[in-house]
């Protein structure tokens, strides 16, 4: 027999039917739009402490939960952040950036937010991946190591109730607020430090793996211009895939490559490359001195102790603050905020004699 009343289908067998917001309000003796504005958090000024106590307590005992999607339609926008990386090169990009992302979203918690990691697909166009942050109408956008990102997009998330853009790493794009990496630095800081020491030819890892080159290049042009002005000076570039055959192979060429020294991108690839130098019995750092960058607790474990360009950077909570600002204030005048510094920690890796 067909039920045309319009009552719906009957819920599933065992399954409890959802609290509802007209049920907390009858529990709590409010009107519903009390109810959204306290668990909305919208209630100050227009709601007494003693009600909003009355509104949490009735939404607690009746587990209901404010429904994420409908509040964003309603307002415009959500409390998500996003926190855009490639998805298949986020394992490269090593564990700074994981703990970074880690504080992060624990910064931003403080500050009502969720921050989630979106991983956009290599290849894809800055507008489509644009139209696809703008469908989970984030309140921020953290476009970072290597997301696409042009005017073009940041007009369709601003369109959409995005309230802010930030480039963390590129340079910025029209619209966008920028908190900048300068790689150029870390690459001259390890090449002036070795040429400091007395080393003239030195190699500089290019990382093979995907989505590094944004960084890789600007290291080594930083490298190549600290050594244009030095006489007898020359850096030669050195392709490496994370693996031990690729370092195993790049070793097997040393003799040949005349190398004194080596700035190896960061410190898990120079890790990598002195087991491979040290095995072919190459002597750190009296042969070869060996840098990377990052300074990485394990950099000072190595045996010898490894030489790490140190990067200053601000931290997740001042990032977190600057985010929430830009939410608050959407009319904010795009722009670069902060500023990355670097220095070399020496250690025994680039030791001269």
């Amino acid at each position: 027999m067909n039920d045309s009343s319009g009552a719906g289908p009957a819920p599933h067998p065992g399954t409890a039917t959802a609290p509802t917001s007209a049920a907390v309000a009858q529990l709590a003796g409010v009107s519903r739009a009390t109810v959204s504005y306290v668990l909305n958090g919208q209630a100050a000024g227009r709601v007494s402490e003693a009600t909003q106590a009355r509104v949490h307590a009735a939404a607690q005992a009746l587990g209901y939960v404010p429904h994420a999607a409908a509040r964003s339609l309603r307002s415009g926008s959500s409390n998500l952040v996003l926190i855009t990386a490639p998805a298949d090169t986020v394992p490269a990009f090593g564990p700074l950036f994981a703990a970074f992302v880690a504080d992060f979203q624990t910064a931003l918690q403080g500050y009502g937010y969720t921050g989630v990691l979106h991983g956009a697909s290599i290849g894809q166009a800055p507008e489509e991946a644009a139209r696809a942050w703008a469908a989970l109408r984030p309140a921020a956008v953290i476009a970072t190591l290597g997301t696409p990102l042009t005017e073009r997009s940041v007009e369709i998330l601003k369109r959409s109730g995005t309230s802010a853009v930030v480039s963390h790493g590129p340079p910025p794009v029209p619209g966008s607020h920028g908190i900048p990496l300068d790689q150029e630095s870390v690459g001259a800081a390890a090449a002036e430090h070795l040429l400091a020491g007395g080393r003239r030819s030195i190699g500089v890892v290019v990382p093979q793996e995907h989505g590094l080159q944004m960084f890789s290049a600007p290291r080594l042009a930083g490298a190549e211009a600290a050594a244009a002005g030095v006489p007898g000076a020359r850096v030669v570039p050195l392709e490496l895939s994370c693996t031990e055959e690729s370092a195993a192979e790049l070793v097997a060429r040393w003799p040949q490559l005349g190398l004194d020294a080596v700035f190896a991108y960061n410190d898990e690839y120079a890790m990598l490359l002195m087991r491979a130098l040290q095995d072919a019995g190459v002597d750190i750092p009296g042969a070869t001195a060996v840098v990377g960058a990052d300074d990485l607790l394990l950099a000072r474990l190595l045996r010898p102790r490894l030489t790490s360009v140190r990067i200053e950077l601000p931290g997740a909570q001042e990032i977190a603050a600057l985010v929430d600002r830009l939410i608050r204030e959407p009319q904010t005048p795009p722009g670069v905020h902060f500023k990355s510094s670097v220095h070399v920690e020496a250690r025994d890796s680039s030791r001269t004699a």
